[in-house]
């Protein structure tokens, strides 16, 4: 309640400021610059992705299968540069190839031992961790105008958001005091928040600070003295460049203005709505286990997180603090704090899950002719993926031609999902 009472108190105090004082910030116009350590987790975790649904797929299915008929036109769907049959066959140690029983030319596919061992490490880690999962969706909620979203807007962000299949019906209904399933008034299902919760209207980067204790500038900030300041990692030297250093120290003391207050009263041509918009993709970005998603998916909720039409161009206006990635035929948002030499600062348990099944994926460490899984192999499996956590290597940043400046960064460059 105090952390939300602060913030009310802060934003008031700075907006009827910025209200009497017209402020204008000269933004620096920069080049795009590639990432190849980011440009490789996303390309990695695409097929990791693809592989993790089509399990789910197979899981789903009465029959326990799938045929090649059935996921022939899935490539988009999955994000996959191949077709869906040659990927499926790329990973053994998954998916185990058998003739139809009525049809032997149409080859079919169901999960080996492996995989259904490592489905049920994954369940219990949405067990364990229930909590985490239900604050994550209230939190996108409550950042929303309407706190409802359709369940359709939930399904491409369920791998982001770490939700379990069909947690409109495993999940939601044990939780009546957080969500309701409602139907609007074209008849589509949706969620809504049910109650407001104090608790959870903390962003991320309040907490970060809120952890450094006593710390002078946070203690100033809940006294609505200074605002918050966004970690930044710039691209290799545009850090030491004075324009860009001038730009970042005005930006950052306009006032931080949280995404769970109301911004309505804010003009929504001022630099404050700009650095509001930054907060709300700050904080969503936050929410997701790999600290990343699709801009996609980003601006199906742009109306109800209350962002700008353009508002994916602060993604290349703001390279200290995100990264836009064009790999996989798709644009793909990155939170750059949340990584370190290629891996993520404070990896969810089901982001550690997921190294240890995309190491099943390329190595096939633990297929053994029909996929059975032995004792030893489970220890194998779990030394390998705290090996992996370990291990770090070093971020590579190149920089390319003007043309990806931020000015000229499509709008309709996704693939259809």
């Amino acid at each position: 309640m105090n952390h939300l009472r602060n913030n009310k108190n802060f934003c008031i105090h700075f907006h009827n400021f910025y209200q009497q004082q017209c402020r204008t910030i000269v933004k620096v116009r920069l080049k795009w610059v590639k990432n190849r350590s980011l440009d490789h987790i996303i390309d990695k975790e695409t097929d990791l992705k693809a592989a993790s649904l089509l399990k789910d797929a197979i899981k789903r299915s009465s029959t326990g299968f799938l045929t090649e008929k059935t996921v022939a036109d899935w490539q988009k769907l999955l994000g996959l540069t191949i077709p869906v049959l040659r990927f499926l066959r790329r990973y053994p140690t998954l998916f185990h190839e058998f003739p139809h029983p009525r049809w032997n030319s149409l080859p079919c596919f169901r999960l080996t031992e492996t995989a259904q061992f490592l489905d049920s490490q994954e369940q219990e880690i949405y067990l364990n961790h229930e909590n985490d999962t239900i604050e994550r969706v209230s939190k996108v909620l409550m950042m929303l105008k309407t706190r409802t979203l359709p369940l359709l807007s939930f399904q491409p962000l369920k791998w982001d958001l770490g939700l379990p299949d069909s947690f409109e019906k495993t999940l939601i209904p044990k939780y009546p005091e957080f969500f309701q399933l409602v139907k609007a008034s074209n008849g589509v299902s949706c969620l809504r928040l049910v109650n407001w919760c104090d608790e959870f209207a903390v962003s991320a980067l309040q907490k970060s600070n809120e952890k450094k204790g006593c710390d002078n500038e946070y203690v100033e900030f809940k006294r609505g003295q200074k605002a918050l300041v966004f970690p930044m990692r710039f691209p290799r030297g545009y850090g030491a460049q004075k324009k860009v250093r001038a730009w970042m120290e005005e930006f950052h003391k306009l006032p931080y203005i949280s995404p769970y207050v109301d911004c309505k009263n804010i003009d929504p041509n001022s630099d404050l709505m700009e650095k509001r918009i930054v907060g709300v993709l700050h904080e969503f970005l936050s929410l997701t286990i790999h600290k990343k998603t699709k801009r996609n998916y980003l601006r199906s909720l742009r109306e109800e997180l209350n962002l700008s039409h353009k508002f994916t161009r602060i993604f290349t206006r703001y390279p200290g603090i995100f990264y836009l990635s064009l790999k996989c035929k798709t644009t793909t948002v990155t939170l750059k704090e949340g990584y370190q030499s290629g891996k993520l600062v404070d990896p969810h348990p089901l982001a550690r899950h997921r190294d240890k099944f995309y190491h099943v994926m390329q190595t096939g460490l633990l297929y053994r002719a029909k996929g059975n899984l032995r004792s030893e192999d489970v220890s194998m499996l779990d030394n390998v993926a705290k090996d992996e956590a370990g291990d770090g290597d070093s971020e590579e940043e190149v920089e390319t031609s003007d043309e990806f400046c931020e000015d000229e960064v499509s709008e309709t460059d996704e693939v259809s999902e």
